[in-house]
Parts: C-alpha cells; structure tokens; sequence
C-alpha cells in the first residue's frame, strides 16, 4: 500500500511495468526530440503556398467594389471597415469589425440584407485554440450555420476537431464531425489523414469517409497530395523562381462512374491550374490559366500610403464570357495610429489566434 505522504504517481513509477513503459516512452521522446522536427502546419493548408498565395481563387472578383477601413489600435487590434460593391455576388453593403489580443480574436460582418457572420477564437494556452464561427440570414433559408473546433498544435504535429452544426435535437446525434491529424516524420516530410462522420437525419445513416495527406517541403519547393476516400486526388506544387517571383501547379483528379444501364465503365474528371506571381515594390501581379480554358490575371497596386487599386480580369474560351472587376481599398489611420506606433516602439504586435 502506499504511504499517505507518497504520490499515486510516485506509487505507480515504482512498478516495474509501469517503469518500464516511462523509460521507452522518454527514450522514444528524446530520439524525436533529437529529430529537430518542426511543426507541419494544418490539413487545411498543406497547399498554401499554391491555393491561397499564388491562384486566383480567393481574390477574383466581378464588377465594381470599394473598400473604407480604419485602423484605431495596433495593440491590441482594432479595425472596422464599411465595403460598397456592385457586381456579381457581391453585396452591396457590408460592414465589418475585427478585435484581437494574444488571447483572443472576433470578427463580424453583416450586409444590407441582414444577414450576420462572425468568428470567435479563444486561446486556452500557447499550443490549444478554440475556434468558433456563426452565420445567420434572415428567415433562415438552409444557410443558418454553427461551427466550432479545438485545435492543438504540438513541436511536430497539429491535431483538431471540428463540428458543424452539432444537434441532439431529433433524438439522437446529426452534424458533420471532422478531425484532422499532421505529423512531421523527418524534417521535409509530413504525412496526415481527415475522417470525416456526418449524419443529415435520424431517419439515415451516417457516413464516414477517411483522407490521406502528405506535404513535402523543402528550401524553394513544397509538394502536396490529398487522397479522398471518393477516389479524387489533389496534388500540388509551388515553387520560387527568385525573390519576387512563385509559380505553382494544382491538379484534381476525381472518378465518375459511368451513366449507362450497367454502370458503364468509370470516367475520368479532372483540372489542372497554372499560376504565377510576381511581387512589386509597389504591386503585385497575379496570372492564371487552367485546362478549362479559363484564363485570369488581378493586379494589385498601391497608388500612394492609404490607397490600393486592384484590377481583375478573366476570359472563359470555351463559354466565350469574359469578366472584369476594378476595385479601390482606402485606408484611414490617422495620426493617432501613428503616435501608438511610435509608443510602442520596438514591441511586437499580438500573437492573434486567427
């Protein structure tokens, strides 16, 4: 038995099984340890550099959107924004508010129809973040949404879990239900997987799906791929071509099964995107083209300190339509932001949990 004055965990360590297993798990520590790996980022962004720096298809715009924002603290972080657009979807009016510390983050937007988004994040400790996000419209319409994810980034690796719209309110548990895993297993090399459980109804069975990663980075070049469990692949590549210039490849291949009365044989279905991007001392140019025929370019410059123009266009050969967006961001500081930025001097700005 142990002593009163003797820890349970001190009680445990001195069995001989119990020992032996802490020993292999510390050996097992300090030889990953000794690895030097680095932590591998997210599931979500094992293509970042290609999908969200260098293609087109979270910038591209059609017709005609002005921008006002205004900056009132730096630390911690406080902005709002008004956005004025006309064009294909694009809201005429939206407005927008953003706070953030080393503990927190909140953002909101809501338009002229009423309908309202925001984002909250929490920090629990310097590797665990919560992260939550509603939408709601008016008369609801299907697009009301609730999500929320915990997400734990560890040396080398990232594990979360994130549920959409979550309900026990039909008698039993319906929602989507995802939870993603990346690992470092040498200092280039990450391998991950996604399983996702979703279930619409009590009246149907849910559905599990499971999909594999792997990143591979080095100095200049990162290569992603993504198995799905439908059978598409997602592969990427980026690559430096100099200290102003990124290119990058993006390739999805998904398999169809066949209409006919047997099933047919199975058909393949695929994209594949071409992008650059070159950076400016004043501008940055975006180019894409995709096996589609499509064919997109957005020019970003900053005119004068509070002013930036973006130009889009894009040209659909196969379809003949061509598209273009023109757009004005303002930027309104003033003098107070400037003396915060004096003040603060060489002090670094808030570690946001985005």
């Amino acid at each position: 038995m142990a002593s009163s004055s003797e820890s349970p965990v001190a009680f445990l360590a001195k069995n001989p099984l119990v020992s032996g297993v802490l020993d292999v798990y510390a050996s097992f520590q300090e030889k990953r340890a000794r690895l030097g790996l680095s932590n591998p980022g997210t599931v979500e962004t094992i293509a970042k550099e290609v999908q969200r720096d260098v293609l087109l298809t979270n910038y591209m715009f059609a017709g005609l959107r002005a921008e006002i924002s205004k900056v009132f603290s730096l630390n911690p972080l406080f902005q709002v924004s008004h956005q004025f657009a006309l064009g294909e979807r694009l809201n005429p009016y939206t407005f927008a508010a953003m706070y953030g510390t080393n503990k927190m983050f909140a953002q909101g937007n809501v338009d002229n129809e009423g309908s309202l988004s925001a984002r909250f994040n929490w920090r629990l400790s310097p590797a665990s973040v919560v992260k939550s996000q509603f939408q709601v419209t008016p008369g609801g319409a299907g697009q009301d949404m609730a999500q929320f994810e915990h997400e734990y980034v560890g040396n080398d690796f990232t594990a979360s879990l994130k549920a959409l719209n979550p309900s026990y309110l039909e008698g039993g548990l319906t929602g989507i239900f995802i939870g993603h895993y990346m690992q470092s297993v040498t200092p280039k090399l990450a391998l991950g997987l996604e399983a996702v459980w979703q279930r619409a109804g009590m009246t149907q069975g849910p559905d599990t799906a499971v999909s594999y990663v792997a990143r591979y980075k080095s100095q200049d070049w990162v290569a992603s791929a993504q198995l799905q469990a439908q059978g598409a692949l997602n592969t990427s590549f980026w690559k430096r071509l100099s200290d102003r210039v990124q290119a990058g490849v993006d390739m999805t291949l998904s398999l169809v099964p066949g209409s006919g009365m047997m099933g047919g044989p199975i058909q393949k279905e695929g994209t594949t995107s071409f992008g650059a991007k070159y950076d400016f001392r004043m501008s940055t140019f975006r180019a894409q083209i995709d096996t589609k025929g499509k064919l997109s370019c957005l020019l970003e410059k900053r005119v004068a300190a509070p002013v930036t123009m973006t130009f889009a266009a894009e040209v659909d050969h196969f379809t003949q339509q061509a598209k273009l967006g023109v757009g004005i961001n303002l930027e309104a500081s003033g003098e107070e932001l400037q003396e915060q930025q004096e003040a603060l001097g060489g002090q670094s700005s808030p570690n946001i949990p985005f």
